[in-house]
Order: C-alpha cells, then sequence, then structure tokens
C-alpha cells in the first residue's frame, strides 16, 4: 500500500511459448533433468541467480515479455520472477505483491497451507522490470494479466498440477484482474485486503468508516494527536527541511517541503487503522501536550516524513499511475483537519507522477472487474479486515457467481489473512483453499495446514511505513 496517497482491455492476443523448439520443449519436461536446466530450456527464461532454502529450491529469473501482448513484435523487456520449487507434483501458487519482487524467499499463506510450489511475479513498469524507453500506456491491468498468463502458460508445462492465484493489497487486485481476463488459468484465487474503487468520485464509505472504527477514545486520541502536528506546522516542516539537507531528499513533485509535510501528516490517522492495532497501539499515540520531537517520532513510525519527497514517491510511480488511470483511488481528506489543512485536493495521483507522463482516466476499467466479480466469477476468496480502511469498500460476489466467498478477520488491520477469520470461516476457508489446489483431506477429515511453521519462510515481509494498497 502507499505511504502518502490513498489509492495509496478486452481483446486478448494469446502469446504462448510455441515455437521453442522440440529441443527445448523436450529438455523442459524431461523429468529426469534437473530442474535448474529444466526452467532456464523454456524459451525467454534466463537465469539471475539461486538461492539455498531447506526444503526448496530458490531461483531469481528474468522472463521476456512483449511490451505490448497485443502487438509483440514492437519489443520486448525482462521481468524479474522467482521460484520457490518444491516438487513438481506439488499444486503451484502463484503470488503477486502488485509492485517489486522480494528477492527473499518466502511462503505465502496459501503456499504455507498447500505445502506447494510459489512463482512471484514483478509487476510491470516496477524498476528494473520496465520497458526502456517505457511508453506508460502500456502500463494497465491488462497488459499486466497478459504477463501473468504468459508466465504461467511457460510454466505450466512443468507444473501440471493445480494453479491458486494470491496477494495482498495491490496484489490481491493484481489476483482479481488476472482472473477476470483469464478465467480459466487458475483453479482458484484468494485476494487479500483488495480494496475495489468501482466509482472513483464516490468515497462515502471512507467517511463512515472512520467515523466508526475501533472505540470513541482510540479515534479521539488519535484525531487529537494528528491535528496538533498539524497545529505545529511550522516545526514540523523545520525539522522535514533539516531531514532533507541531511539525508539529500527534494520536493519537486509535491512542490514544497510544506506540502510534503500535508501530504505525509493528512494519512497519519489512515496509517494507524492501516498497520496498528487497538486497544494495544492507542496508548501509544502521544498525548496534545507531548513535545514536538515525539510528535515527530510518532509520525515518522506511522507514515515516514520521507514519504513526500521525491526519493520515496519515485519507486512507486508505477503505482500512481494507475491509480490515476484505471484503478482509482480513495480522496479520502478528513473534516477534523479542515481548519488547519493549507492544499485539499494536493492529495490525488497526479501529484505523485512526473508531469511528462500523460495520464487519462478510465473510468470503466473498475466496474468491468466489478461486474464480473459479482456475477461471473468463480473459485474465489476474498479476505479483508475489520479494521482496515482500505477493505472500507471491499468486492463483493452474488447471483451468478459459483463457489465464490467474501470473509471479513475481526479486529484485523490490513494484515488480515485466514488464520484470523473466525473459527467457522477459517475453516470454510481453508477447505475451500485446499479443494482449488487438489489437496483437500480425504473421507471428511477437518481441512489444515499442510506446513509447519518455518520461522524463516513464514515471517512477516518487513513492512514498509506505506498507505498504499
Amino acid at each position: 500500500m502507499r505511504r502518502t496517497l490513498r489509492w495509496t482491455l478486452t481483446l486478448a492476443v494469446l502469446i504462448g511459448t510455441a515455437g521453442a523448439g522440440s529441443a527445448s520443449m523436450s529438455a523442459a519436461t524431461a523429468a529426469d533433468t534437473d530442474i535448474k536446466d529444466r526452467i532456464l530450456a523454456i524459451k525467454g527464461m534466463s537465469f539471475i541467480k539461486e538461492k539455498k532454502v531447506d526444503g526448496y529450491r530458490f531461483f531469481i529469473l528474468n522472463y521476456e515479455q512483449p511490451v505490448d501482448h497485443r502487438h509483440p513484435e514492437k519489443g520486448t523487456f525482462k521481468q524479474r520472477i522467482s521460484l520457490l520449487h518444491k516438487d513438481e507434483n506439488r499444486p503451484t501458487v502463484f503470488f503477486t505483491s502488485g509492485y517489486d519482487l522480494n528477492e527473499e524467499p518466502s511462503r505465502s499463506e496459501p503456499t504455507q497451507m498447500t505445502d506447494g510450489n510459489q512463482v512471484s511475479m514483478e509487476y510491470r513498469f516496477f524498476s528494473p522490470s520496465r520497458p526502456d524507453p517505457a511508453d506508460w500506456s502500456k502500463l494497465d491491468i491488462w497488459q499486466a494479466a497478459s504477463d501473468q498468463h504468459r508466465i504461467f502458460k511457460a510454466l505450466n508445462k512443468i507444473y501440471g498440477k493445480h494453479w491458486v492465484s494470491t496477494g495482498g493489497s495491490k496484489g490481491g487486485m493484481t489476483a482479481t484482474y488476472y482472473r477476470r481476463f483469464y478465467p480459466k488459468d487458475m483453479n482458484g484465487t484468494v485476494a487479500y485486503v483488495a480494496p475495489n474503487d468501482v466509482n472513483n468520485d464516490e468515497d462515502s464509505a471512507y467517511y463512515d468508516f472512520f467515523e466508526k472504527v475501533g472505540s470513541d477514545k482510540c479515534r479521539d486520541r488519535l484525531n487529537a494527536a494528528q491535528h496538533e502536528i498539524f497545529e505545529r506546522r511550522g516545526e514540523m516542516v523545520k525539522k522535514l527541511k533539516a531531514l532533507a539537507k541531511k539525508e539529500n531528499y527534494t520536493f519537486k513533485l509535491a512542490g514544497s517541503a510544506d506540502k510534503a509535510f500535508e501530504l505525509v501528516a493528512q494519512d497519519l490517522v489512515w496509517g494507524f487503522w492501516q498497520y496498528h492495532l487497538e486497544p494495544e497501539e492507542c496508548d501509544k499515540v502521544p498525548s496534545t501536550k507531548a513535545k514536538t520531537q515525539e510528535l515527530w517520532d510518532w509520525g515518522n513510525e506511522i507514515g515516514g516524513w520521507e514519504a513526500g519527497a521525491d526519493q520515496g514517491i519515485e519507486p512507486y510511480t508505477p503505482y500512481y499511475y494507475q491509480a490515476g488511470t484505471q484503478m482509482g483511488s480513495p480522496d479520502y481528506e478528513s473534516p477534523l483537519l479542515d481548519d488547519v489543512r493549507k492544499y485539499p485536493g494536493l492529495n490525488k495521483p497526479r501529484t505523485y507522477v512526473p508531469r511528462d507522463i500523460p495520464m487519462k482516466f478510465d473510468s470503466k476499467a473498475m466496474k468491468d472487474v466489478d461486474n464480473w466479480v459479482r456475477t461471473r466469477s468463480s473459485q474465489m476468496l476474498f479476505v479483508n479486515g475489520q479494521n482496515d480502511p482500505w477493505s472500507a469498500e471491499p468486492f463483493r460476489v452474488g447471483k451468478g457467481t459459483e463457489d465464490a466467498h467474501v470473509y471479513k478477520a475481526p479486529g484485523a488491520n490490513h494484515g488480515a489473512s485466514i488464520a484470523l477469520l473466525s473459527k467457522k470461516d477459517r475453516a470454510a476457508a481453508t477447505s475451500a483453499l485446499l479443494k482449488w489446489a487438489g489437496v483437500e483431506p480425504a473421507d471428511g477429515a477437518q481441512p489444515k495446514r499442510l506446513t509447519k511453521y518455518d520461522s524463516d519462510l513464514d515471517r512477516p515481509a518487513e513492512r514498509d511505513r506505506m498507505m498504499r494498497p
């Protein structure tokens, strides 16, 4: 999800791996060949590195993709993927973060639960998986879904058992969009905390959320601390300028240090609910009588003051571009800051994208996805957090869908998971996932996770202080 911004198509050209040559195809499917050699025999696949992992083999690879899947003859780029290999006879989980690629081996919750392989994809246009020169008009949800489709088609020759796609936040959105355009690739999808901004001009759900989330006491304390930070704007901006001088930060995109301060400060309450928990962490929120340094430090922990600088924004340009062209963004501005806000309307996608990159919003893109999810989707599982702002506008399923489910984890934030669901919902979600992965228990046995906890592979990823989906 994004640090300071609350954001945070259908003529398919199938680009397969046909034409790789009979020798390469044979090598890629020969069971007695080393798995690394079989993978590298796939046309367009190249090796970056391998890391040792107990019980697995972990590869980081490049896969050559068309810049434009509708016109593959117009150039290619190298897209990074990783592969956590367990066994060709196990199911495979296709994980997407929606952002860049984590180079450290890890297992998503569906991978842990199914004891499967895991393929992870770096989203197109996140560095280094960016065409050069970059034609930003080729960054859309259909092109990204087509990236996944080609990767699946290439690796399915080796990993021929069931596949399940997954991802959290923008990764959950990505997994959902992929199923919209290629519904038959996966046997199932688990999308965590995936926002669904169907109407980009309608944000009332977020205003309702912040009026009701948590306890009155916690909301009051958070709102008071945020307002006090704005009241001390002069001192805060002075500190931000000093930090910028020390770290060589610049503010060309935001426009000034004062605007960069406001971008971060107006999202602090959002950021608390996104990544922190009530009641234990509410007690750590500073009072209005706290010293300026204490308020500054708390704001830095929640939002990261560097997030308003060019250096904090630029790595996420692809996200902001998509928020402003297709995915939409919740343009929530707390009414409690109306008396101290100087730049209403600043916190929008256009602020975060260099002006030489054109942007035009397509209001039909999310409506198309939403309609498919509500009326035609199948084997879909959405997991949301009760206290997560991004779950205020969730995906919904209805008449016409098949084996599709939406669950809410009580008290959970943006880290909601199947493990945090109520006992009844957890059992139902686990049963559905194992069935889709082809590893459901026999003879009516209780469905349960198929691996033991691994402190290296199952540890939570290092959390960036960001308020993007």
